[in-house]
């Protein structure tokens, strides 16, 4: 079956969008590939398609768990089996998992990063038929982008035992990132394919504005249909959008810090129309293909133009008009060098937080390779009085150097362990009805619980028990108070996993060149941003495309700058045709300097040009006679 023909009969399209098919024969034909395309340029088909053409399984290796799930599901809707290992498995459910990948008939194992490098993966490895290995978000190999893993390093190691060819997907790479992913993946060859960035449809604009409130009402309520409004913080997701709502704009919130329940109602919500805006931090939109997005806001400024024009770029991709709005003013700079301050601590400080983390989670020295430790992030601030951005952020520098990774609002799913006997269970007498269809349902559905705990799925057996989930939760509880479960609810939590023992005092490793390379790095991302809301000449599509590489582009005519250039075009044609009717008409070229400064004026005024200047430029065109001295 051709390439067209795979994509039609699982997921209903008759034909591949730009650059799909490219890079779909590319992979087909065992070859290293690097496609970058836009968001929402349908980066899934470009691996899932090859891979199901192709006997074995896809290893798919990508950060966003959330994704990750996501895709797992989608494929399954599909009838396409599907495997994922991520932080907050258990070792069993892992195992189970592995396995089926390494002798099941399953075609896609979706995995994070920080798994690539465990013994159990590794052990499993070897006996998997690797049809392709996929990297996602693969911007995130490159120690100089703007958002680095260090154990994306780790999938070289995996070429090198298992030689399947590579898809390597980002929606956000400068040249010079490009070609650091194809040399850290072990390309074989430079294979690069990427569509232009331009989106057509999509009117970028800036706004110097001291009341971002009211901005931020104006574009809500004077653009119809759906919207996002990104923000820096969680607690100022709930503030604008109780603002919003006390406006009249049907508005929700959403940030990490939520329970995945409600993540998902409100993430539902949005997508069918029910909430109209959703406040969100940059945790909201990963995955999210939802195509009627009319507009897309920036309350603050982003830190570099890749997570600006990745977000953005969530807007209109139904190809319909569209817009990007950022609002700034001098609070945002000065917040940005704030940020530059904090987010590169010294290597004594930096040293300081690795043994402070260690010690907070109870690990000793010399002990803790491969633990997963659950952080409270906020109670460890408390608890040392640290400054919670330098403490964040060097955290976040001991994971570049690899020494751990930190995964944040992980989710950790309910499991439920049976301690009664299987024959006894009937025997016992429970205090609610709903407890036995509960255990019905559970056994039906689950294999193992009366041996460990296992991973259940409360929407599942609430809804064949007919109850709420709230309610299976509590009767859970009480079952487990009267000792005939074991039961672990659902949590969201902050997880470290720790890739070596803990290290002497000293023997940490830590760069001082690596971190005033990083340092540089940012700053040159912080600047090109600070570039682009500053600048007053160039078209804001243009600019964005020059960031990343792309200087054959053309002005996209739509943007604030565009259109403030076409609003001076016509003012000026018009008072050129003004001056011309007054010179030749009124005047029969019989005029001075004084009489056009009393007629029109000399200096611009509301959007309009300089007569004088303009009158010399016509002079010299040979429009109008000159003018007469004295």
């Amino acid at each position: 079956m051709a390439p067209v023909g795979v994509l039609e009969k699982y997921w209903g399209y008759k034909s591949f969008r730009p650059m799909q098919e490219d890079i779909v024969n590319e992979a087909l034909a065992g070859r290293d590939v690097l496609a970058i395309l836009p968001t929402g340029g349908g980066k899934s088909v470009c691996f899932q398609v090859p891979a199901m053409m192709k006997p074995g399984v896809a290893l798919v290796v990508t950060p966003l768990i959330a994704l990750m799930k996501d895709q797992v599901q989608n494929l399954a809707a599909r009838g396409i089996k599907a495997l994922a290992v991520h932080i907050g498995m258990t070792s069993r459910e892992i195992d189970l998992a592995l396995n089926n990948a390494a002798y099941g008939d399953f075609k896609f194992l979706y995995v994070s990063p920080e798994r690539l490098s465990t013994r159990i993966f590794r052990d499993y490895l070897g006996a998997m038929d690797l049809s392709f290995i996929v990297v996602d978000e693969a911007h995130c190999i490159s120690q100089w982008g703007y958002d680095f893993r260090p154990d994306y390093l780790k999938i070289a190691e995996i070429r090198s035992i298992k030689d399947a060819p590579i898809i390597a997907l980002t929606a956000t790479a400068t040249p010079s990132v490009a070609d650091d992913i194809m040399d850290k993946l072990g390309f074989r060859e430079r294979n690069l394919i990427k569509t232009g960035f331009e989106r057509p449809n999509l009117t970028y604009i800036v706004r110097k504005c001291e009341d971002k409130l009211g901005q931020l009402k104006n574009i809500c309520t004077g653009v119809p249909g759906t919207g996002i409004v990104y923000v820096r913080n969680r607690k100022k997701t709930e503030e604008l959008a109780s603002f919003l709502c006390g406006c009249g704009v049907s508005a929700s919130f959403y940030h990490a810090g939520l329970s995945s329940a409600v993540r998902t109602e409100r993430q539902e919500k949005w997508k069918s129309g029910e909430i109209r805006v959703m406040v969100c931090t940059n945790a909201f939109g990963m995955g999210i293909d939802k195509p009627d997005v009319r507009f897309v806001a920036h309350f603050d400024l982003p830190d570099c133009p890749e997570a600006y024009f990745q977000e953005a770029g969530r807007g209109g991709r139904d190809g319909k008009r569209s817009y990007a709005v950022l609002l700034w003013n001098g609070v945002d700079l000065r917040r940005m060098k704030q940020i530059e301050a904090v987010s590169f601590p010294s290597l004594t400080y930096i040293e300081e937080i690795y043994h402070k983390v260690h010690y907070f989670c109870d690990v000793p020295f010399d002990t803790g390779m491969g633990r997963e430790l659950r952080f409270d992030f906020r109670k460890f601030c408390r608890e040392f009085k640290l400054n919670s951005s330098s403490a964040y952020y060097a955290i976040r520098y001991i994971e570049r150097e690899g020494h751990w990774s930190f995964v944040e609002d992980a989710d950790i799913p309910t499991r439920v362990q049976i301690l009664a006997d299987r024959t006894d269970l009937y025997d016992i007498e429970l205090p609610d009805g709903r407890m036995y269809e509960i255990l019905e349902v559970m056994m039906r559905r689950y294999t193992g619980l009366f041996s460990f705990p296992v991973l259940i799925e409360e929407d599942y057996v609430a809804s064949k028990c007919g109850i709420r989930v709230e309610d299976l939760r509590q009767l859970l509880y009480r079952m487990s108070v009267e000792h005939v479960i074991r039961y672990i609810p659902s949590d969201r939590t902050t997880v470290i996993y720790l890739k070596e023992n803990r290290l002497r005092p000293k023997n940490v490793k830590l760069s001082p060149e690596r971190l005033e390379r990083l340092k540089s790095s940012w700053k040159e991302r912080a600047d090109a941003m600070t570039g682009y809301v500053s600048e007053e000449d160039e078209c804001r599509s243009r600019y964005l495309l020059r960031y990343f590489g792309q200087t054959e582009s053309e002005d996209c005519g739509t943007c604030d700058i565009c259109r403030r250039r076409q609003h001076l075009k016509k003012n000026k044609e018009a008072v050129a045709e003004s001056l011309k009717s007054y010179i030749i008409d009124e005047r029969g070229g019989d005029y001075t300097l004084e009489d056009i400064v009393t007629r029109f004026g000399s200096l611009s005024e509301g959007g309009n040009p300089d007569c004088l200047t303009l009158l010399r430029e016509m002079v010299d065109a040979g429009s109008v006679p000159p003018y007469k001295v004295g």
